[in-house]
């Protein structure tokens, strides 16, 4: 069973890290050639991540809706983000995706990748579990110098 955290939590953290989303969108059912290639190709890939820490990705976290798919993905630098980029298994999932689809609008990907350093950045999490970036570097409870958000981010 997952643990709750009762109360007040966010990240500290002085440390630069890098929050990477990526993810898909079905643009044609019909097409289910096209798209499930590209859905597969995914979980072999978070498979790795999970199981060598040391390739950087510090957590991640996915979300699905009926066309969308979302990951984001904490990682410990932009250096290991696109070291593992020019891995064999992502240019394999890559290099297949530009095969199979190419142009073609039955499916659509995209990425968004942000270098965070310093206090560039807040997080609150109410009764919640370790979840996003809490889960990825230093969880800890709200104090009374960090209960606001501005608080948080002039910290």
């Amino acid at each position: 069973m997952t643990k709750i955290f009762p109360g007040r939590f966010t990240v500290e953290s002085e440390d630069k890290f890098t929050v990477f989303i990526i993810g898909m969108r079905i643009n044609k059912w019909w097409a289910i050639h096209k798209w499930l290639p590209v859905l597969l190709a995914m979980p072999p890939m978070i498979k790795e991540l999970y199981v060598n820490k040391d390739l950087g990705c510090l957590s991640l976290e996915n979300f699905f809706s009926l066309r969308t798919t979302l990951m984001i993905q904490y990682w410990r630098s932009e250096d290991d983000l696109l070291s593992y980029a020019r891995s064999a298994k992502h240019l394999k999932a890559w290099g297949d995706f530009n095969k199979r689809v190419g142009n073609n609008s039955s499916v659509g990907i995209y990425h968004e990748t942000y270098t965070i350093s310093g206090h560039n950045f807040e997080t609150l999490y109410g009764n919640m579990p370790k979840f996003g970036l809490a889960k990825a570097i230093n969880h800890t409870a709200v104090i009374p110098v960090t209960s606001t958000a501005k608080q948080r981010l002039s910290k």
